[in-house]
């Protein structure tokens, strides 16, 4: 039997986030949906009115119109997306329905009077992204905050520091969840430069001269062309709450490739956290669980299971971004006044940016919140080795009277004798120091017993995680 072929998609069941539930719900979800750039298409035009008319090309009664007009529930965003495949991008169906809508009131030749597509495009695509960067940069710091709350809980509890996935010298799950704060407030940051004055309008006519906009200047009024640009941009970025460029950028694609390059910055210092967390929380492991509200993390298979759900999110936003941000850094490479096919490639990669971006954020809030360290756990694991995790502490000691690479010899060996014979890592060094150095040193048994504590070689873990909580988020 044939499975039925599914008909034409709907608006109402087009990407509903079935397979990116990293981002179902979230208000990433909601400032990226085809409704929201629609409204920051919309929200474009209705500003390049108003700040025509703040210069007088524009009758204010015509600006008003087409900014009580230009509302997404108008219009049929299907319908337009449609329309889209006859001329490669929304915004000349957007223009002629919105120019429809308003076809008995005069405002409707100053609809996109001298525009272009890109101009209205790029624009609404970075009011998409302030939209969207304003709920995450706020999710940001709230993890942070949470981070800060733990690193302090445990700035003294102490750990196996893993390297190439094996026990290396102790730390601190202190300075674990201060390093975490730490990225994430790197993030914050360069969120902060985009967010002030990254994120310009597009401003640039047709082929980037501005032709269009100062020809119908002309023709309204008598106003100085030589200036009007300068002022057109300043009134487009009030109108927006933008930056004014310096120079239209239809074929520089800096604005863009920025946006891709910090949120691949923040899912990647956000994928550190859940990384760490899924190690933390193997069966094996057990020094960290995720919140677990009843359903949460449950296999189809395996009753006893509780997956840890929020970090593996969180994880894919991560491995997935960077993929999507080369495609924006790609874009840089443009040809002449506007590219066919480069610009168009950018849309839906910055959007999967924002979404997953957003998404992974308000996760991270939740396992930040929620997370429970084991420090019990942790001494035990850190047992696992028989002291083996100080024994780069000890051969620092020991340097100085059998030389360095002796002293590294001398533990290598009773390493591995103490791991075949499964006795204690300070007896068997005891015996071997007996015949090494022959009373040569004052080393005793008590003094190396003291030296093999895993909680007092932790170094300055302590201290750098006060350093890093003194740290405070950037303010815009």
């Amino acid at each position: 039997m044939t499975a039925p072929r599914p008909g034409p998609a709907t608006g109402a069941d087009t990407d509903v986030g079935l397979l990116s539930p990293v981002r179902a719900g979230t208000p990433a979800e909601t400032t990226t949906s085809d409704t929201a750039w629609l409204q920051a298409m919309l929200d474009a035009e209705a500003a390049l009115a108003r700040a025509q008319a703040r210069l007088g090309t524009v009758p204010p009664d015509a600006a008003g119109a087409i900014t009580a007009a230009a509302r997404a529930e108008h219009f049929d965003v299907r319908a337009l997306a449609l329309a889209a495949r006859e001329t490669a991008n929304p915004v000349v169906g957007l223009v002629a329905a919105l120019t429809a809508h308003l076809d008995r009131q005069s405002a409707a030749e100053y609809v996109h009077r001298g525009s272009t597509s890109q101009d209205i495009l790029d624009t609404a695509m970075m009011l998409v992204a302030a939209r969207t960067l304003a709920p995450l940069r706020a999710d940001l710091l709230r993890t942070a905050d949470a981070l800060a709350r733990l690193a302090a809980a445990h700035r003294d509890t102490v750990i196996a520091g893993r390297t190439l996935a094996l026990h290396a010298v102790p730390t601190t799950f202190g300075l674990k969840a201060a390093g975490w704060r730490h990225g994430l407030l790197d993030s914050v940051q360069r969120i902060d430069r985009l967010l002030d004055g990254g994120l310009p309008v597009s401003l640039g006519g047709a082929a980037g001269t501005l032709g269009g906009y100062l020809e119908y200047a002309r023709t309204a009024s008598a106003l100085d062309t030589e200036e009007f640009h300068d002022r057109l941009a300043a009134a487009f970025a009030a109108e927006t709450g933008l930056a004014a460029p310096l120079l239209p950028w239809h074929a520089l694609r800096t604005p863009v490739a920025d946006l891709g390059a910090v949120l691949a910055h923040t899912t990647g210092t956000l994928g550190k956290f859940a990384a760490d967390v899924l190690l933390l929380a193997r069966t094996e492991t057990a020094e960290a669980a995720e919140p677990a509200p009843s359903g949460r993390g449950a296999s189809s298979a395996m009753p006893h299971k509780r997956n840890p759900v929020l970090a593996t999110l969180i994880r894919s936003a991560a491995l997935t971004v960077p993929a999507l941000a080369a495609v924006l850094a790609q874009a840089l490479v443009t040809e002449e006044e506007r590219s066919a096919g480069v610009w168009h490639s950018e849309w839906h990669a910055l959007r999967e940016c924002l979404r997953l971006a957003g998404g992974a954020a308000h996760t991270a809030v939740e396992l930040a919140e929620g997370l429970q360290p084991d420090p019990d756990r942790m001494r035990a694991n850190l047992a696992l080795t028989g002291s083996g995790i100080v024994t780069e502490r000890i051969a620092a000691v020991l340097a100085p009277h059998l030389g360095k690479t002796a002293a590294r010899r001398l533990l290598t060996e009773a390493a591995a004798t103490a791991h075949t014979t499964g006795t204690d890592l300070s007896a068997t060094l005891t015996d071997l120091l007996t015949t090494t150095l022959s009373g040569t040193t004052d080393l005793t048994p008590e003094h190396l017993r003291d030296l093999l504590e895993p909680a007092q070689y932790t170094g300055v873990a302590g201290p750098l995680t006060d350093r890093a909580l003194k740290r405070g988020a950037s303010t815009r």
